[in-house]
């Protein structure tokens, strides 16, 4: 169900150059899945379109979803200076979202994120702990400063970290570590930058429980505007997907990217 509440924010932090993370407490957070996005009102007149921002950790037993975004334009550099007490307009939860229903306990799982994209994985890292499933994460970072969550993927497993420059761990793209990395997962679940995501659908193609998540400038985030459409290969239904409805969260091989 699509809700639209007035949503209380209860904490903030900075956790790198330009990257927050901000806590949101309302009853919306009761239909909240992982890998789903909330859209914002920037509470500024001139500001018209909301700003989508995907969910990083769910609690439901405190009513509180976390979100963790980029400073990137006057929008979010709004919602940066905001306070603990203030409130958001937000409309959601929207999109598809992850699932972790069948996954067994035993089973190993594959988390591939980059940047921005590694937030909507944590819930996922958590999900699919307490299922009793092995979790491997491999993350991946321009540099050294710009690394987040690793602790809290660590909470739930083993974590490769790769940047850019070499500063910190490993140097190089996350392609370089999982590709060392045996094969044999039950499903990977994976979020980041355009090229990565291609990586990843190519890599994965064939795999039956492997997924990417899609980022795309949208308007509505309902599916009315058509604006965040994507491509289906042949053999596919014939009519473009939107990121923001069929979305965010695609099967690999299913779309031209």
């Amino acid at each position: 169900m699509i809700l639209k509440e007035q949503m209380l924010l209860v904490d903030q932090v900075q956790l790198a150059p330009r990257i927050f993370a901000m806590t949101l407490q309302g009853d919306m957070v009761q239909d909240m899945k992982m890998g789903q996005f909330i859209h914002i009102r920037v509470p500024d007149a001139s500001m018209l379109l909301r700003r989508p921002i995907s969910i990083s950790e769910i609690d439901r037993n405190k009513s509180r979803c976390r979100i963790i975004y980029r400073v990137e334009g006057q929008g979010t550099e709004v919602f940066s200076k905001m306070t603990v007490g203030q409130y958001l307009d937000v409309m959601g939860p929207l999109g598809k979202g992850f699932e972790v229903a069948f996954l067994k306990p035993g089973d190993h799982i594959l988390i591939i994120g980059g940047g921005i994209g590694v937030p909507p994985l944590v819930e996922v890292a958590k999900q699919a702990a307490l299922r009793g499933v092995i979790v491997t994460s491999v993350i991946g970072f321009a540099t050294k400063e710009a690394v987040i969550l690793e602790e809290e993927l660590a909470q739930f497993g083993q974590v490769f970290v790769t940047t850019d420059d070499g500063s910190y761990r490993n140097k190089g793209t996350v392609a370089s570590v999982v590709e060392q990395l045996t094969d044999g997962y039950a499903a990977i679940y994976s979020c980041g930058a355009p090229a990565m995501m291609n990586y990843v659908d190519q890599r994965f193609q064939d795999h039956p429980h492997a997924y990417i998540s899609l980022e795309a400038r949208m308007a509505c985030g309902m599916g009315a505007c058509y604006a965040c459409v994507v491509k289906p290969k042949e053999g596919q239904e014939h009519e473009n997907k939107r990121v923001c409805k069929e979305g965010p969260v695609f099967a690999t091989g299913s779309l031209i990217l």
